[in-house]
């Protein structure tokens, strides 16, 4: 009986009213004021943009009458200002960026014939096609398949079957017409596009 009356005298002193009243101790804010419920938020007048380097002196009358100066100028002369101050200034030229492999879509179309020009160069990547086969020689083709696109026999089976077939891409001259000379050896006929 004397160890119920001691719980409920231990519990009694501890309620959570004592705990959180006002006697509590804050360390970790020595200096807090509690705001005022009332109070309304203080608004921060921001910049138009963001300046990483931080607020900047007005510029110099000497730059304001230069700019004024440059804005008088026609748009011919003013064209002429970039590359000098560059030239100047030993600035390196700006190099330009290839947009070669890139879609551009509707930006793209003036440079069409750029591309002409390119594909006239010569092609350096080749794709190997399988047009025909002779059927008493599918077995040899289809080894032939295997040998140099690392299909298995159910890959290279059913590949073979879809004549005609892309076979290999993006392949040299040389290992292009090794490939078509390796098909045609075993019954097939491929071409080099």
């Amino acid at each position: 009986m004397k160890f119920v009356a001691l719980v409920r005298s231990v519990h009694a002193r501890f309620t959570l009213h004592e705990v959180t009243g006002p006697l509590q101790v804050r360390f970790f804010q020595h200096d807090f004021v509690p705001r005022d419920p009332k109070a309304k938020p203080k608004k921060y007048k921001y910049p138009a943009f963001y300046d990483p380097y931080g607020p900047r002196p007005p510029p110099s009358e000497k730059i304001i009458e230069l700019a004024e100066r440059i804005a008088a100028l026609p748009p011919e002369e003013r064209c002429q200002i970039g590359p000098t101050l560059q030239y100047k200034l030993k600035h390196p030229k700006l190099q330009t960026i290839s947009t070669e492999g890139m879609d551009l879509g509707v930006q793209g179309s003036p440079a069409a014939g750029a591309t002409k020009v390119e594909e006239k160069k010569e092609k350096t990547a080749f794709d190997v096609k399988l047009e025909k086969f002779d059927a008493a020689a599918k077995i040899k083709v289809i080894k032939e398949v295997r040998a140099f696109t690392n299909l298995g026999l159910k890959e290279a089976k059913d590949l073979v079957e879809k004549v005609p077939v892309l076979l290999k891409q993006g392949v040299t001259k040389e290992e292009a017409n090794g490939i078509i000379e390796k098909i045609k050896a075993a019954g097939g006929v491929a071409v080099m596009e």
